[in-house]
Order: C-alpha cells, then sequence, then structure tokens
C-alpha cells in the first residue's frame, strides 16, 4: 500500500514563502539587474559591469567602503568585549544592579536620529558641553566631528553608547543559563575570579558571544542613520560609510550606481557575517 504524502503542511509554508520572494527575494534580484543598467525613472540602458569599474575607480568610494570595514569592526569588537564585562558585573550581585540594567539598556530605546542630533551637539568643538568640561580643567578638546583623524571613531563612541545595553542584555541571558554547579567546582579547585571568567564563563556564554557579535557586526556594516545625523559623511569624506556613499549618489541621481553601491554592501555582509558565523558556531560544536 502507497502512502501518498499529503500537501497540507505545506500550507503553513505558503505566506512565509511569499512574504519572503515579494519583499527579499524579488528586489534582491531586480537589485541585481537594475545594477548593470543606467537608468532613471523613466528610461534604462544596459551597460554591463561599468557600474561597478566607476565605483571601484572613485577614490572616495573605495573610502567609503574602507570606512565601512572600519566601523564594523570597531564597533562588534567593543560591544562584545564590554558588553560582558558589563553583563558579568550586573549579576556579581552588585547593589541596585536592576536600576543599573534600566540604565544601561536605556539608550538603545531612544531614536538613533536624536541621539546624533543630542552628540553632535555635544561635541561641538567651541560650544559643545564636553569640550566646554574639558577646558574648565584646563585640557583643549580635540573637534571630535570636525578634525577628519577623529570623525569616524567619535561616532564609533556615541554607537557604542547607544548599543551597548543590547549586548549586555543577551550577555545577562546567557549567563543566567549558566549552572551554579561549574562555578561551585571551580572554586572547590581552588579557582580565583579571573581564572573563572576566563575558564568557565567566557566559554559557556559562547552561544551568547555569537549573537552579539553576529548582529553587532551586520549593524556595523549597514549603519547609516546615526553618521548621516552626526556629520552626513565629512568632513569631507572622513566618516562616509558604503550606506552613506550610496545615499549620496542616489541624491545626486547616479540611480545604477548607486544600485551597484547596494549590490556591493550585501555581498560584503554575506561574504564577512556568513563565513564567520559557520565558523564560531563549528568552533561552538567543537567545543
Amino acid at each position: 500500500m502507497v502512502i501518498r504524502k499529503s500537501p497540507y503542511p505545506y500550507w503553513f509554508i505558503l505566506p512565509a514563502a511569499v512574504i519572503f520572494t515579494v519583499l527579499f527575494l524579488a528586489p534582491t534580484i531586480a537589485s541585481f539587474w537594475f545594477s548593470l543598467t543606467r537608468w532613471d525613472l523613466f528610461t534604462t540602458v544596459f551597460i554591463g559591469l561599468e557600474n561597478y569599474k566607476q565605483f571601484f575607480r572613485e577614490p572616495f568610494l573605495i573610502q567609503g567602503l574602507t570606512n565601512t570595514v572600519i566601523y564594523a569592526v570597531a564597533t562588534s569588537a567593543a560591544k562584545t568585549v564590554l558588553g560582558l564585562l558589563l553583563a558579568v558585573l550586573l549579576t556579581s550581585g552588585l547593589w541596585a544592579q536592576g536600576l543599573l540594567r534600566t540604565v544601561i539598556f536605556f539608550p538603545v530605546l531612544v531614536s538613533t536620529i536624536g541621539v546624533g542630533i543630542t552628540f553632535s551637539v555635544l561635541m561641538h568643538p567651541t560650544r559643545g558641553i564636553i569640550n566646554v568640561a574639558l577646558a574648565a580643567i584646563g585640557i583643549h578638546g580635540p573637534g571630535w566631528l570636525t578634525d577628519p583623524a577623529l570623525a569616524l571613531y567619535s561616532i564609533v563612541l556615541v554607537d557604542l553608547w547607544k548599543g551597548i545595553g543590547l549586548a549586555t542584555v543577551i550577555y545577562i541571558a546567557g549567563l543566567a543559563s549558566i549552572s551554579a554547579d561549574y562555578y561551585e567546582a571551580a572554586r572547590i579547585d581552588g579557582a580565583t575570579r579571573t581564572q573563572m571568567l576566563f575558564r568557565v564563563t567566557i566559554p559557556l556564554v559562547k552561544p551568547a558571544t555569537i549573537t552579539v557579535i553576529t548582529l553587532s557586526l551586520i549593524g556595523g556594516l549597514r549603519s547609516f542613520d546615526l553618521i548621516w545625523a552626526m556629520t552626513k559623511g565629512g568632513p569631507g569624506f572622513s566618516s562616509d560609510v558604503l550606506a552613506s556613499v550610496i545615499y549620496k549618489q542616489y541624491q545626486a541621481g547616479f540611480y545604477g550606481l548607486s544600485t551597484a553601491g547596494n549590490v556591493i554592501l550585501f555581498v560584503l555582509i554575506a561574504v564577512i557575517v556568513l563565513p564567520l558565523t559557520f565558523w564560531l558556531n563549528r568552533r561552538e560544536v567543537d567545543v
């Protein structure tokens, strides 16, 4: 007797498949096509790989690509390290740790544009409260957002202030899942707090680490709103990232070039994040 499989379960997949196709797959395929053309709202001319060639010939576009990688790596690394340290501190029985958790997480809830505008005022080279406070103790404050050498890293600090709360909460959840028996066994063996951190906490919290690295890396590679609100990619092109470069090209009417930039950004995220996530998950299984 042959038992026929019912198509009934597949109907549950259909709504998600339709949404995925309409909102992701179809626009992605269309983007690849339009990146090979010179187009506007009314005409489309196929030009092959000329948009990509032009992209990699322009020095400011290459700088935007480089800044994107620097920004993503810097924010991801800082959130991973500081998020773990804050989570350990906030699960150690510290006084008022519930209030401190709320304070640290609160910036995550604030509008990114609002944060960018606020810090652009605070970091004003002459009238900003940060440099005014430094001047009060005899320190000449730098041009946080006007110095080409500092602008990108100043935004990294603001991004860290805003996003560290999410990384901390993820780590707190990871720490809560670790059985106290591991720490008790380590104490019996005479392990110090530092040894328990490196030999017990960090290995067992690895799933949370993978989540933090992946989310912060993708967020850093896609970052646009905070940078645009604070510097608009300036001074010059010193804090331009790929997303802001794409936006500027679109504003200037170079639609094909901006679409090629979107494709490059998509490929960049896939090339960096997918192998890294695969490697981290494989190491987690090996451990």
